[in-house]
């Protein structure tokens, strides 16, 4: 009991005092939390077709907050990277923002075929970029140029591909808006997680910056991308809502 205690104690000492990375996961954690209460709140506040890509933004950011409860304390007591944590939560809650764009087109034509080429690719992505992560110095490179061609799709899709195609073809300021946002998102947003692959020991950006300071910039980014994306899908889910109860009225 009084180890507990004292593991506690020591834990509290960082998050309050010292450690910026502490300091930010506990932050992550709270942050997470509250945005998945206030998406399950403001499901019964927009239209049916809406509910569920509130409900995936809740889920998104619910299960964002579990992992960082458990990052948190595994930080706290080992002082290293809760690598393993972290890609569990990324593998699942990646895909869910794959699923976020087809959801957003859904009401505008998505078909299937479109989620499962997003979330094969957001699949592809996270596993290699975890073999890469974990397989040793001399092969990082190999498993790192695969996850990028993963990624590299998603960007297609979004920017190019059946979700640029249908939002286009919406007619929906409200959607242009958002789907703007999310690009912004995916290739500005979602650039930490390569940088900071690449500055693993033997990649391209070794010795850059600090292999310590990367779970500072993951915390910080995960924090803003998760939630920012599910206020994106609020702001159309409430602005598409609004139009549809003007129009009935």
């Amino acid at each position: 009991m009084n180890s507990i205690l004292t593991a506690d104690l020591v834990g509290l000492d960082k998050i309050i005092n010292s450690d910026p990375v502490a300091i930010t996961f506990f932050i992550g954690y709270m942050a997470m939390f509250a945005s998945a209460v206030f998406f399950f709140a403001e499901r019964n506040s927009v239209d049916g077709k809406w509910k569920l890509s509130l409900l995936v933004s809740g889920l998104i950011t619910g299960i964002a907050a579990v992992h960082y409860y458990y990052m948190r304390d595994f930080y706290l007591e080992t002082g290293t990277s809760p690598t393993a944590f972290r890609y569990v939560d990324w593998t699942l809650t990646v895909p869910l923002m794959c699923v976020e764009f087809y959801l957003l087109t859904k009401p505008f034509g998505a078909k299937g075929s479109t989620l499962t080429k997003l979330i094969i690719a957001s699949i592809g992505m996270l596993v290699t970029g975890y073999i890469g992560e974990t397989s040793g110095i001399d092969s990082n490179i190999f498993w790192g140029v695969f996850s990028t061609v993963f990624y590299l799709y998603i960007v297609y899709e979004v920017f190019a591909g059946d979700v640029a195609k249908l939002t286009k073809a919406s007619n929906s300021p409200a959607l242009g808006q958002a789907m703007f946002l999310l690009k912004i998102f995916i290739t500005l947003g979602w650039s930490i997680y390569p940088i900071g692959y690449m500055v693993l020991p033997g990649n391209l950006l070794s010795g850059v910056f600090e292999v310590s300071s990367i779970d500072l910039f993951y915390n910080l980014a995960d924090a803003i991308n998760k939630i920012g994306f599910g206020l994106v899908i609020y702001s159309v889910a409430v602005a598409e809502t609004a139009k549809n109860r003007k129009a009935v009225a």
